[in-house]
Formats: structure tokens, sequence, C-alpha cells
């Protein structure tokens, strides 16, 4: 059965869910079931109202953004967010580019003279760059005597003059390098000012992107460091510039734009070095924000894989970047790009769905890839704990392209609610889970109906991540999220082949459980009594959860094994 078919019925085996060690202390005392828990429509005619205490809402609490020039669409754009349950927006940095001479602003001038050749009049320039972001750095960055900040023709621009040796404003071998910032209108918002004060204004977090080198031309997915010494300064520059103009409280810290694998490799060392430089550089200037690293699942078979036993060795590589900053490291999932997959242990000799299908072609999800998404966010917990650092999850809120899902011009294109909801099964082991990207992909039509759409029309289904039964008491554990007032329905066939059903309300309601137990704060947990129903070990279990909410939705989720 694949994510795509929901109304059968699968059974597996897999090891215990646990968080990083912290769910060892229950677990054994714990013994699990092959357990099948599937919603089905809620039964219930009546009109009784909803009384949990909180409001519901989906799990995702964060997004990527496109940062607009417009400050009341930026404010627009968050308060959206907001309204569906978010907290967080994140933007992606900007790159400094090696500039040519055909590549330097000509609008760029000083006393007439375009901005390179008035530099170059005066000094040795070893290289020059360019860096665009939006934001009219103006004079708070200016340090040394020979950096300006200019308006030509209607747009601003800061020069910055860096030198090749050394930190100060003289270089030892009078040689510098001169990075050229700006060059949007100077009339224009300064989109990480607008953002942070949008979120300060609604109580959010705002992740600025850092700058960010090009890609090697030889291997272009590592970076070019052969000016790392010049992004060094700069990435100072500009956390000096952040400090200077935008230390509000909606700040929250900044995003790390150039991604890797979650990989123990040490071919990936040169981004981890670019890591742990800008990480030292924002605990320098800034030491109370955090950094966010988005390291991705690589697990299809035909690809350079990575198994979740170098997942877990990577992000603690990645988390040792550090420098004593705060650091979130959120793993995508890769169902957007076809890299990973978010399938049940049952569904492992199923055909993948149709948009991995259109990446790794016709197979099982076991045929195409490694594991499934679940098995890396555990063996990440296990890796990230201990070393300070944070797991969230990237749930990747897009899909690849097929004819019926297209968002524009876009190489990937719109998901469904119910893939989503398959994705986020797998991240139970992450304190938080934000989604690449609102827009397009939450914004765009797509299929018909934009996402931001459907999940405002409250879409708030059960999504369960575990079942785990204790033989001892009778009780079943149910884990996930919003599960506050749903009703279950417990099946199993016994060893003479006669079926069984009982119905049965949750015993308790633990809405608190995640943040107890130091995992997400919205995962929930519900007790389900057997009553004096007959156990047998082996005996195959299905559990029917339902709310009011989401009487039309359904979806399966597949447990483990019992062996009392």
């Amino acid at each position: 059965m694949t994510p795509r078919n929901l109304s059968g019925q699968s059974w597996s085996q897999r090891p215990a869910f646990r968080g990083a060690g912290r769910w060892s202390a229950v677990l054994l005392a714990t013994l699990l079931m092959i357990a099948c828990v599937t919603f089905i429509p809620y039964d219930d005619e009546s009109s009784t109202p909803d009384t949990s205490p909180a409001a519901r809402t989906y799990p995702i609490s964060g997004y990527f953004i496109t940062a607009n020039t417009d400050a009341s669409a930026n404010r627009e754009k968050m308060a959206d967010i907001k309204a569906l349950g978010g907290d967080t927006a994140i933007t992606f940095g900007t790159l400094l580019r090696p500039a040519t001479e055909e590549s330097l602003p000509t609008d760029c001038l000083i006393q007439g003279v375009t901005c390179d050749k008035f530099v170059n009049a005066s000094l040795r320039v070893h290289r020059f760059f360019t860096y665009s972001d939006g934001s009219h750095w103006g004079d708070s960055t200016l340090k040394c005597p020979r950096d300006r900040s200019v308006s030509s023709n209607g747009k601003s621009y800061t020069v910055l003059v860096l030198p090749t040796e050394g930190r100060g404003c003289n270089s030892p071998d009078e040689t510098y390098d001169v990075v050229i910032v700006g060059g949007s209108k100077a009339s224009a918002e300064d989109p990480a000012r607008a953002l942070a004060s949008a979120a300060t204004e609604l109580n959010m977090k705002f992740y600025a992107g850092l700058p960010a080198p090009v890609k090697r031309l030889d291997v272009d997915y590592l970076p070019d460091l052969s000016y790392v010494d010049t992004l060094d300064l700069f990435t100072e520059r500009f956390l000096e510039y952040q400090a200077a103009n935008n230390d509000v409280l909606g700040l929250a810290g900044f995003y790390h734009h150039f991604e890797m694998p979650v990989s123990s490799s040490s071919f990936f060392d040169p981004v981890l070095s670019l890591y742990k430089m800008q990480n030292q550089a924002i605990h320098r200037v800034l030491p109370t924000r955090s950094a966010i690293i988005s390291p991705y699942i690589e697990s299809r078979l035909t690809a350079s894989n990575i198994n979740p036993k170098d997942a877990r060795l990577g992000i603690r590589r990645i988390a040792q970047t550090s420098g004593g900053l705060a650091l979130k490291i959120a793993i995508q999932d890769g169902m957007g790009t076809g890299k990973g997959a978010a399938y049940l242990a049952s569904e492992a000799n199923a055909p993948v769905d149709a948009f991995a299908e259109s990446i790794v072609g016709k197979g099982t999800w076991s045929e195409k890839y490694l594991a499934p998404n679940k098995d890396y966010f555990r063996a990440a917990a296990e890796g990230i704990s201990g070393t300070g650092a944070v797991l969230w999850a990237n749930l990747e809120g897009m899909a690849p392209a097929i004819e019926s899902n297209t968002c524009g011009n876009s190489l990937r294109g719109q998901t469904t609610l119910e893939r989503m909801d398959r994705q986020l099964q797998q991240m139970a082991e992450a304190t938080k889970v934000i989604s690449f990207m609102w827009d397009p992909y939450f914004t765009c039509k797509g299929a018909g109906t934009p996402l931001k759409e459907q999940l405002q029309s409250g879409h708030t289904a059960p999504i369960v991540t575990d079942a785990i039964v204790d033989p001892g008491t009778g009780i079943v554990n149910v884990i996930g999220f919003n599960l506050s007032g749903v009703k279950a329905t417990l099946k199993w066939t016994s060893q003479d082949g006669k079926a069984h059903e009982r119905n049965s309300e949750p015993s308790s309601i633990a809405e608190r459980y995640g943040a107890e137990i130091g995992l997400n704060p919205r995962l929930e947990s519900i007790a389900i009594s057997l009553g004096d129903s007959p156990l047998a070990p082996g005996t195959p279990y299905i559990v029917n959860i339902s709310n009011r909410q989401n009487a039309d939705r359904s979806t399966e989720f597949a447990g483990g094994v019992f062996t009392p």
C-alpha cells in the first residue's frame, strides 16, 4: 500500500520509537504490538462542540519565505503564517559573487566615476565582488577610511575595502578585495528589516539568510573557498549591519544558505568549515542569536546514498561546528526532490507514489530507497544528543512536478495534504517542524486550491507517529499530533480466526506529552484501554481513530510487534 492508497491494512516489524534516548526508560517496560492506526470518518452526527483546551493547528510551525521589498507584503505574509499556527519565518542567503568587469554595476558612481574605477585609481585591488540582498547598508558598516556609502541614479551602494591580509583597515601587502553592496532603489524597503519588524510586532521569530560563497566550478555541491578570508570579513560586516540596524526581538538568528547531505564523509569538510567560520562570527557579533543549518536526506539507491548510521555521525559533525552558538539542525526530508521517502515498513514492497516515480522510476519503496525517513530522524536524534544542538525537521512542502501539480515555472510542484501528513508521521523525533517553502508552494493554485487555503479551512486531522502497547496494564498508548477529542475502535483477529472489535474512548489524554519529554511540544498522547480483551503473542491489532473536525479524512499508521 502506498501513501496515496489509504484504505488497506498492513503490518510491519520495527524497533521501538525513541528520541535520542529519552524514550528508553519508557520502552524498557513496554512491549510493542503489530498495530495499524487508521483514521476513519467520525460517525457521531451530534453537534457537540470541541471542548479541547488548546486550539488545533497543523504541526508545521515555520516556513521558508521569499522576502519582499514592500513592508506591507512582508507583514501580510507573516500574519498569514501566524494564523496557521506558525511562529517562524526564514529567508535564504545571498551570494557574495566574484565580479568581472562586465558584471560590475555601471550606475555606482563616486565623483562621476564608476565605483570600481574610482577605487582602482588609488588602490591595488586583488578582486572585486558584488552583493545585492535588497538592504541599504548606508554608513553603519563603514569601519575604514576607504569605505564609501553612495547614492547614484536613485540607487544606494556601499563600497567596502577589505584587506587581503589581516582584519584591520590596512593590508600588510597593500592589496585589497573590494565588495560593492547594494543596487536597490534608495526608496525601497529593506526586506530583512521589514521582516524582523513584522516578526517583533507579531511575536514571531525571523531568521535572516547569511552571505554565501558561490559553488565550485569542478564540484558544484561544494563551496568555492578560494576567497574564504574575504567572506569571513564580509560576514562580520553583514552581522554588524544587522546589529546596528536590525537588533530587534523578532530577529532570532540566521540561516546557513549553503547545503550539504546529512553525511559524515570528509568530502564535505569544506562545507563544515564554512559553517564553523560563520557560526563563530555570529557568536562574536550577536552572541544571543542562534543559527539554522538544514542538511538533506539522500536515500536513493541509485545515488550516492547515505545510510541512517552515517546520518547519525553526520549530524554530530555538523553540530560540532557551533562554536558555542545555539544551533538548530533542520533535516530536509527529501520528499519534494525525490531524495527521501516517507513510507511505513509495511509499505516497503508497495509501489512508490506517482511523485516519487517521476524521479526514481517505477518500483517499490525498498527497491528505490535505502530506508524510510523515520530511520534517519531516529539516527539523527541519537547523533545530536549531548552536543547542545537541537534537532528540527524541514518538511519539503512541495512534490516533484508532474503534469497535474505545476506551480508556475518552478521545477517542483504542489504537494497534497495527505502526503504532508505522511511526511509528518516520520518526524516525531524533531522538536520543531518547518517547511520549504511558503511561496510559491503553499500559495500557488497547483491542482486547483492553494495549500494555504486548504490549511486555512481547518485541516487538523489526527496524525499518528507511534502506537505502543503495555500488556501489563492493557493500555495502548497512541502518540501523534491533534489527538485531543478523538474516538477509537480497536480490532483484532484471535488465533482461532475470530474477529473482535472494541469501541473505546481514550482513558487519558496528555496534551503536553511532547513538551514534557523534550520533544515537539505539539505532540500529544492518548491511552486506549484493551479492557479484559484476550491478548496473545503476535496478535495483529488495528486502531481506528477519528475526530469531528476532519470526518472525511482517512490515514493509516502501522506499528511494531507485540512479543510478551
